[in-house]
């Protein structure tokens, strides 16, 4: 049996028996990565060159965007790869970076995520002290610290994670590395440290949850109790994008790390990190965009001046 220090590569989950369908599958996650590059990128443009999106809400847009082109950036251009060149291997140093910078991705959208919903709560509900709550200052510490919490937190898991002995092979069932494929391949009784990191991540996303649930019953609460009709409408549009991106990322994540482990399977498991590794950030400007009239008004600028930039 190989162990750690003897294997100097990954082998990947292929996406296909057959080279057609390999090629097939390599053309379709072209085809998602650039709709997501294409999304990402015109929402970052559009709140970065338009001064009347310079607020709060806007800002952790931008760093949501930017997320979502880390996260899916980490993942499928690898897959692509092995797709086209007929692979499966990955080096062990770069599964130990995609794993970081997926875990990194990943934890700080979640963390910016339930920022938002705190901005959205003093937006609705305090929105006399809205100015002194969420002023560039505070933006920025809050934005910094949840930063510097993931890169730690996401820097001691991978480093526990490939600490541990692998005893089980080096095949991964999974097109890119994660956390519970490479638990997998160690050895039993020697997940000390490992619970240890899971139980303070679990702990933390089960308290960002709560703070989300929390806030959204207060904005409910007032919106409801609102007397204007385009008042509740406004608030409403504010807030029903930011909800659906956390309903999208939370049901498939939450899917995807809880599901019994006696319905896992190979085709099952990669079809449910499809969903929560590559929907979410190719979905997300595309929600984002369709009710808030603000960003359709800057993403026609952007367009009509990359068109048409003498007119």
């Amino acid at each position: 049996m190989p162990n750690s220090s003897s294997i100097s590569e990954f082998l990947l989950l292929p996406l296909a028996d057959t080279r057609q369908l390999q090629l097939l599958h390599f053309w379709l996650f072209l085809g998602i990565y650039l709709a997501a590059l294409l999304g990402n990128g015109l929402i970052s443009t559009a709140v970065a060159c338009d001064r009347r999106l310079h607020t709060p809400m806007y800002f952790f847009l931008l760093n949501l965007a930017l997320l979502d082109l880390g996260c899916i950036s980490t993942t499928l251009p690898k897959a692509m790869a092995n797709a086209l060149w007929d692979t499966r291997a990955i080096s062990y140093t770069g599964c130990a970076a995609q794993l970081f910078f997926f875990l990194l991705f990943m934890s700080a959208e979640y963390s910016l995520l339930t920022i938002m919903s705190y901005d959205r709560y003093v937006a609705i509900c305090k929105p006399l002290h809205y100015g002194t709550l969420m002023d560039s200052r505070a933006c920025a510490t809050m934005a910094a610290a949840a930063w510097g919490t993931v890169l730690l937190y996401s820097l001691l898991h991978t480093a526990s994670t490939f600490s541990l002995p692998l005893c089980q092979g080096n095949v991964v069932n999974q097109f890119f590395c994660e956390i519970p494929q490479i638990l997998k391949l160690s050895c039993s009784g020697s997940y000390l440290m490992e619970f240890v990191f899971l139980f303070f991540g679990v702990s933390l996303g089960f308290g960002c949850f709560v703070f989300i649930v929390v806030s959204y019953v207060h904005i409910f609460m007032a919106v409801l109790r609102m007397p204007s009709e385009q008042g509740r409408h406004k608030a409403f549009s504010m807030c029903l994008p930011h909800l659906a991106v956390v309903s999208l990322f939370l049901s498939t994540g939450a899917f995807a790390y809880l599901k019994p482990p006696s319905i896992s399977s190979p085709l099952l498991d990669l079809t449910v990190a499809l969903l929560y590794a590559v929907v979410p950030p190719t979905l997300n400007p595309i929600i984002y965009s369709m009710r808030n009239r603000e960003i359709k008004h800057a993403l026609r600028k952007v367009l009509q001046y990359s068109l048409f930039p003498l007119q």
